[in-house]
């Protein structure tokens, strides 16, 4: 651990050893796969790191791991043009087209040439810019000759490095993409959440590489094939092969599934084995490049207006194949989403046999017309997910009726809605067995009812054991029933229900949110319960009311309003109401905190670093009560940055904002003031 008697120099040459040592686990971590050292050991050396830069902030290096993810949103892409025009190439969908462009060369370029084949990765085309060996610039391809400015982005996908490990002066081209397994994570919480899935890797990779929220990027694991070096000081490479093995040798990722050839009919092979491998491959292939290796004979042969001469693209075939849809069944997610899956005659596809395939949401279904019956183009999205592409129509029977969607949920058979701006149809029903367990996780949480004590294994324990089967229910356990659960003894359980007990007095707020109404946080919580103050009032609001609130949008209000009207929401609340929980906001009313004279009072600020006396949302909640504006990033806007241990970079940037940084010492004197 970071030493605080460390001198300065000291801690600058330890901050050096472990950005070093970072960097070199994490490529061995992302790019080799062949990690050396256990996760543990890394997060102990990332602590050490930031405790380091916390305490000498004057260290934090641009390529230091701490660094990788920016907190602010980005306004926009900025237009870059490319040193030289990033190209296309031309295609090649058949054997003949192979061996007539095998011709072509030939007839290009004198003397003896080989062939370097590549995998084609199905992502998205970027330039990432070294100067002396520092990332200072990733661009898209844009229009092949002007790019998007994506740095902020690019430099959260861990692959990627900061720093090469040679300090080099370069341009290397590549492609990001999305891996299979994040592709399906991603789609599978889109899909919980109501939103529209992504069509496949690609899409999702450019959508999350052009996300406005460096943050976002972050989340969804993409990754990086370099396959191109564009420049480069210093060192010189005279083939294709070299120029990758170069790459390799300075720390940036390339596809080690490529080699050189002699022969076109060798290259033939290589087309054939992998398309017979495709689908086995955790990334997404649509063909394969193949390049004239010497770049001395790349020159000879040179370029069209669009295209290089001396490559081409052999692309593959979409794997696609027909079957008849024979029922299709639909299941709750734990957000109350319901989605529906196709079941079809057994079809041979990529490689397996498919049955069930996704049909995502009801207005993709709308879209395609999908009906009982009809014959489907079933295909794999990202090779793994069997997924509907269209209906053959030709073949569909002419006494085929368009398909009666359910109206009530196959779950608790309440009544199902298709909200506004959702692409699914929604279970709304709080008492939901396929929803009951995560709205109890939810309702306990720390951003909710806050209920110590109760973790995922205790509330799956009493939800199993029919103890509880909403979120009323847990302020109706007794002891003896508690006691009963694996694990809990008799000071454990007297903990939780004190817990329990105590969380009755909560502000309105923190009921709303816990409640987990569609849409509603728990800033809009706090909104919902200082206008109207208490649970019946909001009950009975109008939308058109509700809407009225500033910061409270159309999907918020209808939400809102929807829940309410539900026969289920009205029992629960009357439970909550029997069992004395408090329906009352007990913090001050907007125009309260507007007219305070406190230090806080009409402040913009930031909260960063580990608290001792306040949970980080009991600071956020006791400063908006003294009238402060609490935002997530700091900015030349920002009034004061408070300050906890291990604040790292937004306090290095409150410094260069020149932004008043104060301590939880401070925060409490002027509280207590």
């Amino acid at each position: 651990m970071a030493s605080f008697e460390m001198s300065f120099d000291e801690a600058k040459e330890r901050v050096e050893e472990l950005v070093s040592l970072l960097d070199q686990y994490s490529h061995e971590y992302y790019v080799l796969d062949q990690p050396s050292i256990p996760d543990e050991d890394y997060d102990k050396l990332y602590k050490e790191l930031s405790e380091l830069e916390e305490l000498y902030p004057t260290l934090i290096q641009n390529n230091s791991p701490t660094q990788r993810v920016g907190g602010a949103l980005l306004e926009g892409f900025e237009k870059v043009p490319h040193d030289s025009p990033m190209l296309s190439l031309d295609n090649a969908f058949s054997e003949e087209e192979l061996i007539a462009f095998d011709h072509r060369v030939s007839q290009l370029v004198s003397g003896p040439y080989t062939y370097h084949c590549e995998l084609k990765i199905d992502g998205l085309a970027v330039s990432l810019k070294y100067e002396e060996g520092r990332l200072v610039q990733a661009v898209t391809r844009g229009d092949g000759t002007v790019g998007e400015n994506v740095t902020a982005n690019v430099r959260t996908i861990k692959s990627i490095p900061l720093k090469l490990k040679e300090l080099l002066t370069l341009e290397a081209r590549g492609e990001i993409y999305m891996p299979k397994s994040s592709f399906i994570k991603l789609n599978e919480k889109r899909e919980e959440q109501g939103e529209a899935v992504f069509a496949n890797p690609r899409n999702a990779a450019a959508g999350t590489l052009r996300n406005l929220d460096p943050q976002v990027t972050a989340s969804r694991n993409l990754n990086v094939f370099l396959y191109s070096l564009n420049a480069s000081s210093k060192i010189s490479v005279s083939t294709q092969d070299e120029a990758l093995n170069l790459l390799d040798k300075v720390g940036l990722r390339t596809n080690p599934e490529r080699q050189v050839f002699s022969s076109i009919s060798d290259v033939l092979a290589f087309v054939e084995e992998y398309q017979e491998k495709r689908a086995t491959l955790p990334y997404e292939i649509d063909g394969i490049v193949i390049k004239v290796n010497e770049l001395d004979n790349q020159q000879k042969a040179g370029f069209t207006v669009k295209a290089p001469r001396w490559a081409i693209a052999f692309k593959f075939p979409a794997e696609e194949a027909k079957t008849v849809i024979r029922d299709i069944e639909w299941s709750v997610g734990r957000t109350g989403v319901v989605t529906p899956t196709a079941i079809m005659d057994p079809v041979q596809l990529a490689g397996t046999t498919v049955q069930r395939a996704s049909l995502h949401n009801v207005d993709l279904m709308i879209e395609k017309d999908i009906r009982l019956g009809d014959t489907a183009v079933v295909r794999k999205a990202g090779d793994i997910i069997p997924e509907v592409i269209k209906i053959d129509e030709d073949l569909r029977d002419q006494n085929s009726q368009p398909y009666a969607f359910p109206t009530h949920c196959p779950a608790c058979d309440s009544e199902l809605m298709h909200l506004e701006e959702e692409v699914a149809l929604r279970c709304m029903n709080p008492k939901c067995s396929a929803q009951a367990k995560e709205r109890l996780s939810h309702f306990v949480s720390r951003n909710a009812m806050n209920i110590d004590g109760l973790g995922e294994k205790v509330v799956s324990q009493l939800y199993e054991r029919d103890l509880v089967n909403d979120v009323a229910d847990l302020y109706y356990l007794e002891k003896e029933a508690v006691l009963e659960l694996d694990k809990i003894a008799e000071k454990s359980a007297t903990k939780m229900l004190s817990a329990i007990e105590d969380s009755k007095t909560n502000s309105l707020e923190r009921l709303l949110f816990g409640l987990g109404i569609r849409h509603v946080g728990s800033k809009a919580a706090r909104l919902l319960a200082e206008e109207f103050e208490t649970m019946d009032q909001i009950k009975s609001a109008s939308l058109e009311s509700i809407v009225e609130i500033e910061g409270i949008g159309d999907k918020i209000a209808d939400s809102i309003h929807s829940f309410f009207k539900l026969e289920e929401a009205e029992e629960l609340l009357n439970k909550l109401e029997k069992a004395n929980v408090n329906m009352v906001y007990k913090g001050k009313k907007k125009e309260e905190r507007l007219e305070m004279d406190s230090f806080f009072s009409g402040k913009t600020v930031v909260i960063t670093g580990k608290l001792n006396q306040f949970t980080r949302n009991e600071l956020k909640d006791k400063l908006i009560s003294l009238g402060a504006k609490v935002t997530g990033s700091v900015s030349k806007n920002t009034d004061y940055l408070i300050a906890g241990e291990e604040a790292g970079s937004k306090r290095v940037k409150a410094q260069e904002l020149d932004v008043t940084i104060i301590d939880e010492a401070k925060v409490i004197e002027e509280i207590e003031e």
